[in-house]
C-alpha cells in the first residue's frame, strides 16, 4: 500500500526515522550556519570562511550517502 511517509525513506535506503533524524541533521547544520552568515553580514572579520566550508561538508555528506544508495 501506498505511504507517503515511507516513501521517500525507502528509495534511500533508510527507515522513517533513521530519515528524520538525517533530515533534522541536516536543519540544525544549516540553522547554524545562517546564524554565522547573518553575524558575517554586520561583522565581515567574524566567520569568515564558516559557511562554505560547512555548506562544502553538507555537499561531501549528500555525495557519500548518494555513492551508498548506488552501491
Amino acid at each position: 500500500m501506498y505511504n507517503p511517509f515511507t516513501k521517500h525513506p525507502r528509495l534511500v535506503n533508510e527507515t522513517y526515522f533513521e530519515h528524520m533524524w538525517c533530515a533534522f541533521t541536516f536543519f540544525y547544520t544549516l540553522f547554524r550556519l545562517s546564524l554565522a552568515v547573518l553575524v558575517h553580514a554586520i561583522f565581515p572579520f567574524l566567520f569568515e570562511f564558516t559557511a562554505s566550508n560547512g555548506i562544502k561538508k553538507l555537499n561531501d555528506c549528500m555525495q557519500d550517502r548518494k555513492n551508498d544508495i548506488k552501491n
